[in-house]
């Protein structure tokens, strides 16, 4: 299956007509339909440094593939959304676990997932001011799947 668009977005966030709606937060905005829901990627509250700790081990037990694919079977063009804004995450005042997922997505399968009107969006600049590391969800060679170019000629 081809790698499609997979980007992110406030809840907030003028969309491309294009676009789904794929909602990765705890909660959605009140009287507005129109989207999807990935319950597997919402979050819940605790200290920056231990809410990267729990995430992580939440995307840990899931495959980026399949979440890709899941993505895509909604729509060609899947924004997942969550409530705080581009704006606050290039800040330092907050951040996002959607691009937690973004970055996942990213460093598991190669693909780039931006937020929507936002190119260069500073994702984890609240991290960095909490002295948090940024997150890398990058597999080590040893881990990687046999048939991965990790130099294994085994089929």
């Amino acid at each position: 299956m081809p790698m499609s668009l997979i980007s992110t977005a406030s809840w907030r966030a003028a969309l491309p007509a294009s676009a789904t709606r794929i909602g990765v937060s705890s909660g959605t905005p009140r009287g507005t339909g129109g989207y999807r829901r990935l319950r597997a990627l919402e979050p819940g509250p605790v200290t920056p440094a231990r809410y990267l700790e729990l995430y992580s081990e939440i995307l840990s037990r899931l495959d980026p593939a399949e979440i890709h694919d899941r993505l895509i079977t909604l729509s060609d063009n899947p924004v997942l959304l969550c409530w705080e804004t581009a704006s606050d995450c290039h800040s330092g005042r907050t951040f996002c676990h959607r691009h937690l997922v973004a970055q996942w997505l990213e460093d598991r399968l190669g693909i780039d997932v931006p937020e929507v009107g936002h190119p260069k969006l500073d994702r984890f600049a609240f991290l960095r001011a909490q002295a948090v590391a940024a997150p890398t969800y990058q597999i080590s060679a040893s881990r990687r799947p046999i048939g991965c170019d990790n130099g294994d000629t085994r089929t």
